[in-house]
């Protein structure tokens, strides 16, 4: 029985809002997956570095999960920087841990955290866990190279981990020929959704709530960097014969790039003419997604890579269509041609030419809306809980992998 567990964050908070600097699916991913543990039974204990100063120690953000903020460099250090306050980070878990016990297992997330989850695993003597979310080979295959550092930091994470969690097949087989991760200690953990939050609603209302008016929508939701390819959204506005759409781009600069690729974004709508038909809009709280998802008739999303897709899945249990580029986790989620389309050249003209497909053929759009909500209903958080705490049973159960 697994009734405590240390989830590891170093870089990025639950408490976070999402879209704004380095935080993302992933913040909505680790606070989600611990209240969904919590329910389960589990005891969460969630590590995150004090970014910010004046955070009290301590945040019990709801019953069975506290925030616990961890001092390790100043507070207003990049992410860019936070290799080199690893071990210091580590330092405050070990501390904590020993002030109220070891917990079943270890949970880390991003290759940061699981560097020090791989020295707190020795200390301690407790399984070991981890999520990626991102893998810096495969980012590198995709053109968004990352250093050898956290590369080689991650074959060795991955060498002494107990259990790596995949969110889909394609990011176990990419664990397998990137990483030549053993294949027994590989878990399927697919991420949830909030079936009580994105749901699908009535469009009207919700453009009403946006101060939005008739005509086709197009919405882009993510961090600003090169990575998610923003630009593309707006390409693809250009290359619609549409006058009467609209784009949304919902989300802030993120990592060293973001601020150029922000300007960079700026500049090109005016470049197309499209100032007065797309919209930059500040990062929201995470429950005000919905009403963008639900005012949509379209979503995009056409990243370089991700490993899962969170937006990808809330727009379909919002019954709102994507179209998307048909990498890592997006070709789990979307379903070609029933809840949305993936873009196999990932061109704007591409990306156009399917916009086109359900905004010019309304008849198909609302089945695709349909059969992408009752699809989204396969995924939740409960489910996600109930497959990893039998995952750390399994985890428990087994001979500590020894990488010494």
């Amino acid at each position: 029985m697994t009734n405590s567990v240390a989830i590891l964050s170093l870089h990025t908070s639950p408490l976070s809002q999402p879209g704004v600097g380095d935080s993302g699916g992933m913040n909505v991913y680790v606070r989600e997956m611990a209240a969904a543990l919590a329910h389960s039974g589990s005891e969460c204990r969630v590590y995150v570095r004090r970014g910010q100063k004046g955070l009290p120690y301590e945040v019990a953000i709801e019953p069975g999960v506290t925030v616990v903020h961890i001092d390790a460099g100043p507070a207003d250090l990049g992410k860019e920087d936070l290799v080199g306050v690893v071990d210091e980070f580590a330092d405050g878990v070990l501390a904590d841990m020993r002030r109220r016990g070891r917990p079943d297992i270890i949970h880390a997330n991003y290759w940061l955290s699981g560097v020090a989850g791989h020295r707190v695993k020795h200390a301690v003597e407790v399984p070991l866990a981890v999520t990626f979310h991102t893998l810096a080979r495969v980012k590198a295959a995709a053109g968004d190279p990352e250093s050898e550092h956290r590369a080689r930091a991650e074959t060795e994470v991955i060498g002494c981990a107990d259990v790596v969690i995949a969110s889909c097949e394609p990011e176990a087989q990419q664990l397998q020929s990137f990483y030549n991760a053993p294949p027994e200690r590989i878990a399927l953990a697919p991420p949830g959704v909030e079936h009580a939050l994105f749901s699908p609603g009535n469009q009207d209302g919700a453009r009403g709530a946006l101060g939005l008016g008739r005509g086709p929508l197009l919405l882009f939701v993510g961090r600003i960097q090169p990575l998610k390819r923003p630009l593309v959204a707006v390409e693809t506005m250009a290359c619609l014969a549409r006058a009467d759409a609209r784009l949304l781009v919902v989300g802030g600069p993120s990592g060293p790039e973001g601020e150029v690729e922000y300007q960079r974004l700026q500049s090109r709508i005016q470049d197309v003419g499209l100032a007065d038909r797309v919209t930059l809009v500040p990062p929201r709280p995470h429950h005000w997604l919905s009403t963008y998802y639900r005012a949509a008739d379209v979503v995009l999303v056409p990243s370089r890579s991700e490993s899962f897709g969170l937006v990808a899945l809330e727009a379909a249990a919002s019954g709102t269509p994507v179209v998307a580029a048909p990498v890592g986790g997006l070709r789990s989620v979307v379903d070609h041609g029933r809840t949305g389309f993936l873009v196999d050249d990932a061109t704007p003209e591409a990306f156009a030419a399917q916009v086109a497909a359900l905004i010019d053929n309304p008849l198909l759009a609302a089945e695709m809306a349909l059969d992408a909500a009752e699809r989204a209903r396969s995924f939740s958080w409960a489910a996600m809980a109930l497959s990893l705490r039998d995952t750390y049973r399994k985890a428990q159960s087994r001979v500590p992998v020894d990488c010494t």
